[in-house]
């Protein structure tokens, strides 16, 4: 069922996009695809290689959908073994404090506050988030949708795994809490 919410959101995002006249076409390869995968992986686990910018749900003993993703730009990607202890449709986003420190022009608004942007098209974590735990605390490391298509393939990211909203829609609906993720 689409929301109220979620009918005004993609309005808006759609009405937010560039008029080039070229749209944006993902490789064909970042698109989710049935595959085969290592049987050491159990079904319903997520596992993500970030040098390659795939993440694999598992769905059955050596098969697996995969999708492209976008990743941690060098010495900010998250590495190990997390579980998904929240998910949130439309989530609410404010930068870390590291990042606001790293790049303040780009998180101005966010200094000296503590302003919370509200979740909606032009919200960096899109249409839906995962958000990574390791012994019950929250990494701050999101799977999580994008208002920038472009980096999925790319290793762009303060850190968060980023898919296109549709894709991360589907992934968020196939998941449940306590989803085991595996970062190689």
């Amino acid at each position: 069922m689409i929301t109220r919410r979620h009918f005004i959101a993609t309005g808006l995002t759609a009405a937010a996009l560039p008029a080039t006249g070229h749209a944006f076409e993902l490789e064909q390869k970042f698109n989710p695809q049935k595959v085969s995968i290592s049987s050491k992986y159990q079904p319903g686990q997520l596992l993500v290689l970030p040098r390659a910018h795939f993440l694999y749900f598992i769905t059955a003993p050596g098969e697996a959908l995969r999708y492209g993703v976008g990743v941690g730009k060098a010495g900010l990607e998250f590495s190990g073994t997390a579980t998904i202890s929240v998910k949130k449709e439309w989530p609410t986003w404010r930068p870390t404090n590291e990042m606001i420190e790293r790049d303040p022009s780009a998180y101005a608004k966010f200094k000296g506050n503590d302003y919370v942007q509200p979740g909606g098209g032009d919200n960096p974590l899109g249409a839906r988030a995962l958000y990574l735990f390791q012994n019950g605390r929250d990494t701050y490391f999101r799977i999580h949708g994008t208002t920038a298509p472009k980096t999925i393939g790319r290793s762009v990211s303060n850190g968060c795994i980023r898919m296109l909203n549709k894709h991360v829609e589907d992934l968020y609906n196939r998941v449940p809490i306590g989803t085991v993720v595996t970062v190689l």
